[in-house]
């Protein structure tokens, strides 16, 4: 089994930049997509970004394109979330999560952390 734990959530302005960390756990990390999913208050579940086991392939949801980079260093077992620009809209619990393959779809995500609080300010 895969074990995912985010960090580096916090509270931040707007137009500023915070980086989240997802360690993970597991001699098969290498084989996993790795996905951001966030939820707001009131709000579904919804899809970032998601990066394939190898690197090469990211892609991201509208919202987040040109303001969030998803990068991964399979050597230290971890993911990472870069976000610039942020918006009080950003605004969410951040949860990484594992998949067979990159996708933006919740449900092919097999293994999930407990998520991480990112607050913007205006």
């Amino acid at each position: 089994q895969v074990q995912l734990v985010e960090s580096g959530g916090g509270l931040v302005q707007a137009g500023g930049s915070l980086r989240l960390s997802c360690a993970a756990s597991g001699r098969t990390f290498r084989s996993y997509a790795m996905g951001w999913f966030r939820q707001a208050p009131g709000k579904e579940r919804e899809f970032a970004a998601t990066i394939s086991w190898s690197g090469m392939t990211t892609y991201y949801a509208d919202s987040v394109k040109g303001r969030f980079t998803i990068s991964r260093d399979n050597a230290k077992n971890t993911v990472y979330l870069q976000m610039n620009s942020l918006k009080p809209e950003d605004t969410a619990v951040y949860y990484c999560a594992a998949s067979t393959l990159a996708t933006s779809r919740y449900e092919e995500y097999e293994y999930w952390g407990q998520g991480t609080q990112v607050t913007v300010s205006s």
